[in-house]
């Protein structure tokens, strides 16, 4: 529901769980609202993020919850060559800055909590490391990602505080709105978990953002669109999505190869497919930053499209026009 001062959300009985901010609408000539839309809502001008890995570990790894962390899951995937934990937090900073700034010699940056779980640890700890990384020139605010089942009261109060000086955005590790997946792949969560960490921090006044994997173990269509529908109904700014990746050295990959899953074998052409199914029925007021993620060509088992993030996009964006389709065109 649209007001001149935003969307009221509600949950899944229809209650009003807050009122999110109107968003500057996405140019007419793009078929949905993306990243560089939600970051010129906040900034003038090109900011980039750089990824930290700061050393954390997860609840599901440690015995908190589990031990052997989710069965896809090898961090090595997404960390850059600047990221390692053996380095500051500074550090990786000021060699990300360096990475970027040779082509962008005029950028800003978002330090990018990103390998494991970065709430995950107390709050004096957290407050140290995030405090670092925006005492670094140039460094514009935060995004954390994190686990639902790993944001307490007190931190969102910290973040809150930050979030009134600087830009932070807090990024959920979901998955899918599916709890007996979400056990198969290990997670040591629910979604009930999500719904509250989102609620939670919502309320907070604190930008927030889901990322959801697409294509895991025994899950159809109909999941897929039931995942959607569930997020369509939770106040969050941004959704990352990306297919299911085979990584060598992950419980995943041994499960796939010994028959004890499977998982889909999509080509390139119809993930775009199954990926504007889904945008189709996403609310507008939610920026979608990706639609695949690339692992080193070492370590990918599956797919292998041999396409780089940029012209997968182009793909999708030529079937998008093919079938005059837009984000939320199905609601």
């Amino acid at each position: 529901m649209a007001s001149s001062a935003g969307y009221a959300v509600p949950d899944s009985s229809g209650r009003i769980v807050g009122l999110f901010p109107a968003a500057k609408p996405f140019s007419v000539s793009k078929p949905y609202r993306d990243l560089g839309d939600f970051l010129a809502c906040h900034f003038e001008g090109k900011v980039q993020k750089i990824s930290i890995n700061a050393g954390f570990t997860c609840p599901n790894r440690d015995g908190t919850c589990g031990t052997g962390g989710c069965t896809y899951c090898n961090n090595q995937t997404f960390n850059p060559e600047y990221c390692s934990p053996t380095a500051t937090i500074t550090e990786q900073l000021v060699k990300g800055k360096a990475f970027f700034a040779r082509k962008y010699p005029s950028m800003r940056y978002l330090a990018y909590f990103q390998a494991y779980t970065n709430t995950y640890a107390s709050v004096e700890r957290l407050r140290e490391m995030y405090e670092e990384a925006l005492a670094v020139p140039d460094v514009v605010g935060l995004i954390i990602g994190t686990r639902p089942d790993c944001m307490p009261n007190e931190l969102l109060r910290y973040l809150a505080e930050l979030s009134r000086r600087t830009f932070v955005l807090v990024e959920y590790g979901a998955e899918t709105a599916r709890d007996s997946t979400l056990q198969l792949i290990n997670r040591g969560h629910s979604w009930a978990h999500t719904v509250d960490a989102v609620t939670r921090t919502h309320a907070h006044g604190i930008m927030c953002g889901l990322h959801l994997i697409i294509g895991l173990p025994g899950e159809t269509t109909d999941d897929f669109r039931a995942t959607i529908a569930a997020v369509a109904q939770l106040p969050i700014d941004t959704l990352k999505l990306h297919q299911l990746q085979l990584i060598r050295g992950t419980r995943l990959a041994r499960q796939v190869a010994a028959g004890e899953v499977a998982v889909p074998q999509w080509s390139a052409e119809e993930y775009v497919e199954v990926c504007i199914d889904l945008l189709r029925r996403l609310p507008r007021r939610i920026a979608v930053e990706r639609f695949v993620s690339q692992s080193p060509a070492g370590l990918l088992i599956a797919p292998r499209w041999g396409l780089k993030n940029h012209e997968f996009t182009h793909l999708l964006h030529r079937r998008l026009a093919a079938l005059a389709a837009t984000q939320g065109d199905l609601l």
